[in-house]
């Protein structure tokens, strides 16, 4: 049984913001005992009346949720009810049947009369419920009679025995093994009927199972009238495990929503307890207070919870004119990673048996009826958020994270950063910001950059990136195009050739001085004329060198050999605006995406004609199309029938089969540009005038879209775009670099991922480049056939070690090892240092004043001694303070001594002063005078017995004593060899 814990779910109640409301409904006043309001991962159905009036014998409110209970609040309600993808609800107590609808998930194309019509049952009916897991098998209570229902076959399978008092409540088991009803019975009913007296009171009870186990919980009331919850073990059901009265209220009956930890509500209260059947104990964690009365409430299903947010439950609150999502989250520091222990398998959609199966006596549980909730790649509650039509499932009980959510992407924590003021161009005036929507806005390679200017004949600024700074406030040089600029991109194997499409439906070639531009230009180089309205959008090709393509207004793609300055192919099919073209990576294809709501795919050398074509974005506002994942897949951004930004990837072998993946992005007017990193398949979004950039890593399997960190500014940019790879600073992990075009500046903008070993080539993220400067074909040898592929460079500077080289960390201790705490004394010491203690703490005022026995000490010398002293007493603590302060006395006495007869301690002396040759020997490990072995053993031993490494300060200044005595005998013996070299010789 998977039992929650109160330090486990400590819950945080979020109540949302009336934005995510559902509002303009009227909810009915009819009582039902399906609490008025059910909801389905795509559907939320409620009991509804029209113009404040039921009519037809009831009506029945429809609202499509998106999988998460925040509709717009605008939905359309549609007169019909749903449980699951089969609905199923009584309609008016004038009805004595059953009717069920099947509805679609979006809740389009809703039947306008029920398909299939049980009964009649003689009798108003009063609750249904389909079988947990068998496909078709609903049960019914009417009267006093429970029926069990093959829906597929429209009969009857079996009638149980009539209850003693009017049904209340029927609930089915997880497994579907057993029905549990209440009256003021509760009954188990399986191959053996089970009774029990359930409530005191009369008054209306409900019955939920706690999950898969055998424990069942009741909420009703007592003979006090208080609302009460009573805990049953079905295998010992002669008396409940546990009763609890809460409080006293003449409202609603409580209902129970979920089982492991029960949510029940009243009129305008829900509480939120934990239920531990093994206590037994029932422990209140949250309550809510809604607005306004509540009419209804349902639990929306584990698959549509945001489980990245930690969100372990959504309750929907049906008020009169409102449906308000109440959500519970347990606050987590780590949002990005999936809490296993907060979500166990979930029940998923698929049954585990027929319903012939099922009454035949089969019980199984399939794998197939266990999946997981969804990630927040699937849920509209972490905005912005892309879904998939892939779901998850595993008939495994020890799943992994990546088989739970997918892959998880080794860019989800990238890092965009400003580059510092240094680094920009400011002072740029006159920018033209109404660029058509198929134009970038601005274009730049790894030298220069160009910006068009909002000036007559359409001028174009051309900026050199390794000039940085505030540009002169006198007018600079620009191209003069000669009219408005249209799309105009860098030639890719040229860094000097720029193409410009112009409004005049024609295409010039301008070449730009090494050095950049020193004055105006007025000639291009060459003009390509041979489209007959307004061009688009141009392109270079990837492979082949003076190779262009075009696309206009009249519906046409042009390609060009710039060698020529001719036109050598001209492709068709298009039936309305072209929004965007892409070459594929190896050059040999091209593809479009319109307005026509269509995506082409060319091979323009083979025909002029599309070689395939597939839907496209429904929206007619503008797109965007880049290839992905190798030249495999066609990545689209454009928009849907309600305008929301949404991102589209197709396998390029099979457009007409339509998109594998759909996702939203967000709302807003803009078009989403992409920006496609071929080396580690990361895609960059944005609009002109966003102050946003997405970042997904695509991948070619569920969920496809992998969400990263986005980066986002204060102000609204005006362009972006991506430098080439060789731009980077690999050394800092930094894999891509863009250029952000601001009102009146450019400012480059850095993407990195954090890794802790920045000192190691990160060869997981920089895999070889394609030498994409230089041209792997001629445009001739391109015309006539001929393919060939860029060859690739390695990124890796020769001064690094690729991270997958590296070797690995040695474990680190956290804690130093036993010898260091544990310390050998003998009885003696320990005596001794009792002995002091004792004193310390008595106080003896006899002994005399430490200082009364430092004769012969200059002031100096007694300063730097009391120093010491203090030094040392402030790090003493415990039971080695006396021992230590006494030898420091005695030291100092004993260097006071030797100075006053101007002779050195012999060694007994020096015993009786404190420590012997020998002993200090004996401490330090050392079997010579040799300095350097002295010193170095003095620094271990003394840093192993630190105090804050939990050694022992008694240790610790026996080796600094030891370590003094022999420095000591060190001096002796140079000063006796230095008094007999000089003496003189006989």
């Amino acid at each position: 049984i998977p039992l929650f814990c109160k330090q486990l779910f400590r819950l945080v109640e979020l109540q949302p913001a009336r934005a995510a409301w559902i509002g303009d409904i009227r909810a009915g006043t009819t009582v039902s005992y399906g609490n008025q309001i059910k909801a389905s991962c795509h559907l939320i159905a409620f009991n509804a009346d029209s113009a404040g009036k039921a009519v037809g014998g009831g009506c029945l409110g429809c609202v499509c949720n998106a999988g998460s209970g925040h509709a717009d609040p605008g939905a359309d309600i549609r007169p019909l009810s749903e449980i699951g993808d089969l609905l199923c609800k009584v309609l008016d107590s004038s009805l004595i049947d059953q009717r069920l609808w099947c509805l679609s998930e979006n809740g389009q194309d809703l039947p306008a009369s029920a398909g299939v019509i049980l009964g009649p049952e003689g009798c108003q009916v009063d609750m249904l419920q389909f079988h947990s897991t068998a496909d078709g098998v609903l049960a019914s209570g009417a009267g006093r009679r429970v029926k069990i229902w093959d829906v597929a076959q429209q009969q009857s399978l079996t009638e149980l025995e009539s209850h003693g008092d009017q049904l209340q409540s029927l609930a089915w088991k997880q497994d579907g093994a057993l029905l549990g009803t209440s009256c003021k019975v509760i009954t188990i009913v399986s191959s053996v009927f089970q009774s029990v007296q359930g409530h005191e009171n009369n008054k209306d009870s409900r019955l939920i199972w706690m999950d898969a186990s055998d424990y069942l919980l009741s909420v009703g009331f007592n003979q006090m009238r208080e609302r009460e919850v009573k805990l049953w073990d079905t295998r010992r059901f002669s008396h409940s495990l546990l009763s609890c009265a809460l409080d006293s209220s003449s409202g609603y009956v409580w209902v129970p929503l979920c089982p492991g930890n029960p949510r029940v509500w009243g009129e305008n209260l829900l509480y939120c307890f934990e239920v531990s059947p093994l206590q037994p104990a029932l422990t209140q964690v949250n309550q809510c207070v809604t607005e306004g009365k509540t009419q209804g409430a349902a639990l929306v299903p584990k698959l549509a919870l945001d489980v990245m947010a930690c969100e372990v439950a959504r309750v929907l609150q049906l008020t009169d004119s409102f449906i308000v999502p109440i959500s519970y989250t347990v606050p987590r520091k780590s949002v990005q990673e999936f809490h296993e222990d907060l979500f166990p398998d979930s029940a998923g959609t698929l049954p585990s048996a027929s319903s012939q199966e099922w009454w035949a006596g089969d019980n199984k549980q399939d794998g197939s009826g266990l999946s997981s909730p969804s990630s927040s790649l699937t849920s509209p509650s972490m905005a912005p958020s892309v879904s998939t039509t892939s779901g998850f499932a595993s008939s495994s009980s020890q799943r992994s994270l990546q088989s739970i959510l997918g892959p998880s992407s080794k860019f989800r924590h990238a890092q965009g950063t400003v580059l510092h003021r240094d680094t920009h161009i400011t002072n740029l005036k006159g920018l033209n910001l109404t660029t058509p929507g198929e134009c970038n806005g601005f274009c730049a390679n790894q030298q220069r950059l160009a910006v068009p200017l909002l000036s007559a004949g359409g001028q174009i600024a051309i900026l050199e990136l390794s000039k940085p700074g505030r540009l002169p406030d006198t007018s600079i040089p620009t191209i003069q195009n000669g009219t408005p600029v249209a799309d105009f991109c860098w030639d890719p194997f040229d860094l000097q050739r720029l193409a410009v499409a112009g409004e005049d439906a024609k295409i010039r070639i301008w070449r730009i001085p090494p050095g950049g531009l020193q004055k105006m230009l007025l000639e291009p180089e060459a003009v390509l004329r041979g489209h007959t309205e307004k061009i688009y959008s141009i392109q270079f090709h990837p492979q082949a060198a003076d190779i262009l393509a075009s696309s206009s207004y009249d519906m046409t793609v042009r390609i060009w050999d710039l060698r020529t300055k001719q036109e050598v192919l001209c492709l068709k099919g298009h039936t309305d605006q072209i929004f965007s073209l892409a070459w594929s990576p190896d050059g040999r294809k091209l593809a479009t995406v319109s307005k026509d709501g269509r995506v082409r795919l060319y091979k323009p050398r083979q025909s002029l004609e599309p070689e395939q074509d597939g839907p496209g974005p429904e929206g007619s506002r503008g797109a965007r199309v880049v290839w992905a994942c190798g030249g495999h897949y066609l990545l689209v951004s454009g928009f849907d029938s309600r305008s929301e930004r949404q991102l589209y990837l197709y396998k390029a072998d099979s457009l007409s089969a339509g998109p594998i993946a759909v996702g939203t992005v967000d709302v807003s007017p803009s078009t989403l540009i992409p920006f496609y990193d071929e080396d580690t398949s990361v895609v960059f979004l944005t609009g002109k005038g966003d102050t946003r950039v997405f970042v997904y890593e695509i991948v070619t399997e569920a969920p496809f879209f992998l969400e990263c960190n986005s980066f986002s500014s204060s102000d609204p940019h005006k362009g972006f775009v991506f430098l080439p790879k060789t731009t980077c600073n690999v050394r800092e992990v930094e894999f891509a670099r863009a250029l952000r075009l601001r009102q009146s500046s450019v400012e480059p903008v850095v993407f990195k991922v954090p890794r802790v070993k920045k000192e190691f080539f990160q060869d997981d993220i920089f895999p070889p480049t394609t030498v994409w400067w230089e041209p792997a074909l001629t445009a001739t040898a391109w015309l006539t056939g001929s393919n060939a592929q860029h060859q690739m460079l390695n990124l890796q500077p020769k001064d690094m070690t690729p991270v997958s080289e590296a070797p690995k960390d040695v474990p680190v201790r956290k804690y130093a090892p036993s010898s260091v705490y544990l310390e050998e004394k003998s009885d003696e010491q320990k005596k001794e240092e009792l002995l002091s203690a004792m004193v310390a703490k008595l106080g003896n005022r006899e002994d005399p004043l430490p200082q009364d026995s430092f004769e012969g000490v200059d002031e100096d010398e007694w300063a730097r001694y009391l120093a010491q002293i203090v030094v040392l007493g402030a790090q003493v603590l415990g039971r080695a303070f006396a021992l230590a302060l006494r030898q420091e006395f005695a030291a100092s006495r004993a260097a006071a001594e030797a100075r006053g007869r101007g002779r050195p301690l012999s060694a007994a002396e020096s015993r009786v002063a404190g420590i012997s040759l020998q002993e200090a020997q004996q401490i330090l490990n050392v079997s010579s005078l040799a300095p350097e072995e002295i010193q170095k053993n003095y620094e271990h031993l003394f840093k192993v017995n630190d105090k804050s490494l939990g050694g022992s300060f008694y240790v610790q200044s026996k080796v600094v004593r030891a370590k003094e005595r022999l420095d000591e005998e060190l001096r002796i013996q140079a000063q006796s060899q230095k008094r007999e070299e000089q003496k003189p010789e006989t």
